[in-house]
C-alpha cells in the first residue's frame, strides 16, 4: 500500500479505462485507484477455493465495494482489445499525468534527494512499461516524458509495468530541454546514456539526479544530449553495438541505488 505521507496518485475521474491482466488489476485495486466494475471469466467466481492473485483480486474488490460481474471470453477479449487479460478486467478511472512539482513533493515526503528518470522519445509501450517498473523498484520519485513522440500511459504500458504505473508519477512536459533546465535550476545533475560518454561507474551518482534514456532507434536527441551535465556509457564487449533502452535504464537506475547506499 502507498505510504500515507506520500502525495496521492492523480486520476481523471471523468474518464474510464480498462485495466487487464492479474498483476495490473491487483495493483490498481491495492493502490486505491477509483474503480467501478471487475469482470472475471465465467465460472471463476464459483471456484470453491480462491487462491493466488485471483483470490486476492476478488477479496480486495469485495472489500472496496467494486461490482463483480462474470463475463465470457468474448467480453473479456473485447474489453482488453485482444490483450492477454488472464481472466480479469477492471473498469477504473483513467490515469492523469503528474506535474514536475508532484515528483519533487514525493521526494520530499520520503526525505530523499530527488531521483528522476527522463525518457527521450520512448515510443515502444513495452519499453516504457519496463522502465516504469524498474524506476519504481529502484526508488525513483518519478518519470518524465515529452508530450510528443512518447508512448502514452496505455494499458499496454500498464501491463508491461506489472502494476508499477499505479505508484510512480509520470510527468508529461511540452519541451524536454526546457524541463531539464528547470530541473538543473532546482538542483539536479542530469546524466544521459550515450556511447560517447565516460564509464557509467567512473564516479558515484549521488545527490539530486536525473537519468536520461534515449529512444530505441537513435538514442539521445542532439539538443537533449547538449542539455545533459554529463554522459554515461555502458561497456559493450560483445558483437552487438547497443542495449535495449529499458535494459540500459535498469543498469543506470541501479547504479544510482548502489551509489546512494550507505557504506557499512
Amino acid at each position: 500500500m502507498r505510504n500515507q505521507s506520500e502525495p496521492p496518485k492523480q486520476y481523471d475521474d471523468t474518464q474510464t479505462e480498462c485495466v487487464f491482466g492479474r498483476n495490473a488489476v491487483l495493483e490498481a485495486l491495492k493502490s486505491g485507484r477509483p474503480a467501478d466494475t471487475l469482470f472475471v471469466a465465467r465460472k471463476t467466481t464459483a471456484t470453491p477455493v480462491e487462491s493466488g492473485a485471483l483470490g486476492a483480486i476478488l477479496a480486495l474488490a469485495r472489500e472496496r465495494g467494486v461490482v463483480i460481474k462474470e463475463a465470457d471470453r468474448h467480453k473479456l477479449e473485447q474489453l482488453s482489445d485482444g490483450g492477454n487479460h488472464q481472466s480479469v478486467a477492471l473498469l477504473a478511472a483513467a490515469h492523469a499525468y503528474a506535474e514536475l512539482d508532484d515528483l519533487f513533493a514525493l521526494a520530499e515526503s520520503r526525505g530523499e534527494a530527488p531521483f528522476f528518470l527522463i525518457c527521450d522519445e520512448i515510443e515502444d509501450p513495452h519499453n516504457l512499461g519496463a522502465m516504469l517498473r524498474t524506476a519504481e523498484a529502484a526508488g525513483a520519485h518519478g518519470v518524465i516524458v515529452p508530450r510528443r513522440r512518447s508512448a502514452p500511459l496505455s494499458q499496454a504500458v500498464a501491463k508491461a509495468s506489472a502494476g508499477a504505473v499505479e505508484y510512480i508519477p509520470v510527468a508529461r512536459v511540452p519541451n524536454l530541454c526546457a524541463a531539464m533546465e528547470e530541473l538543473k535550476e532546482r538542483g539536479l545533475w542530469i546524466f544521459g546514456a550515450d556511447m560517447g560518454g565516460e564509464a557509467y561507474d567512473a564516479k558515484p551518482l549521488t545527490g539530486a539526479i536525473a537519468l536520461v534514456i534515449g529512444s530505441e532507434g537513435k538514442g539521445l536527441g542532439r539538443l537533449v544530449r547538449e542539455h545533459c551535465d554529463g554522459l554515461l556509457a555502458l561497456p559493450m564487449q560483445g558483437q552487438i553495438a547497443s542495449l535495449n533502452a529499458s535494459v540500459a535504464a535498469g543498469i543506470l537506475l541501479y547504479e544510482v541505488v548502489r551509489s546512494r547506499k550507505p557504506c557499512v
